[in-house]
């Protein structure tokens, strides 16, 4: 499959000033950037400004950034789902995953998250996938942000579903562990059949509970 990436950007103003969300980013110009320091909900800062990079430059990576002056103060990836996952044991091609979300505190309840995707599927390529997106409740700022779990289930599904993700169901027993977890898929308007068919495989091992 050829990966087309197409680039956007977006302005909007938030009470912390203008920012401008744009991507994907190559590799080169995300060097080039600055992660802010309150970006470090996988990994220090430092190293997920290194992991950024590293997505950009494979063939299928997206990364869309919100960035003030140079500093990035939230983030979006999509990839291949990670080799260790049950939904990397088919890798089909026109399927990759959101695989992380981020956005700095200060920037939260700007609908800096939504913007992320806006612009992420302002792009007509993404019409080519079906991208997925697996939601645990321990990656969750419970602490930060004061929600409960479910409060902050329902923010993340408002912002899925702004951009068309729907829930599916599934036997993944990381996703069946606890209620608050879920996966969502958005299929975009050109993925075929065979696809959501090997998609589906993927979602059930059990068959009896398909």
């Amino acid at each position: 499959m050829i990966h087309v990436k197409n680039y956007y950007r977006l302005e909007f103003k938030t009470r912390n000033g203008n920012v401008l969300v744009e991507g994907p980013v190559p590799s080169e110009k995300l060097a080039t950037y600055t992660l802010h320091e309150d970006l470090k909900a996988f990994r220090p800062s430092h190293q997920q400004h290194e992991a950024l990079v590293g997505i950009a430059k494979l063939e299928e990576g997206r990364i869309i950034v919100i960035r003030q002056d140079n500093i990035i103060v939230g983030y979006v990836t999509y990839l291949y789902p990670d080799p260790l996952e049950r939904w990397s044991e088919d890798r089909i091609p026109d399927m990759i995953e959101l695989g992380a979300i981020e956005v700095i505190p200060a920037f939260r309840g700007s609908g800096a998250g939504k913007k992320l995707l806006e612009v992420s599927f302002m792009d007509d390529a993404m019409e080519d996938y079906l991208v997925i997106t697996t939601e645990y409740y321990w990656h969750w700022d419970l602490k930060g942000t004061g929600l409960s779990v479910w409060e902050y289930r329902n923010l993340m599904e408002r912002m899925m579903t702004s951009v068309n993700f729907e829930y599916y169901a599934t036997d993944d027993p990381e996703i069946t562990s606890h209620p608050a977890n879920c996966l969502m898929a958005r299929v975009g308007a050109r993925v075929g059949n065979e696809t959501l068919e090997r998609f589906d495989r993927l979602r059930f091992r059990n068959r009896f509970m398909y």
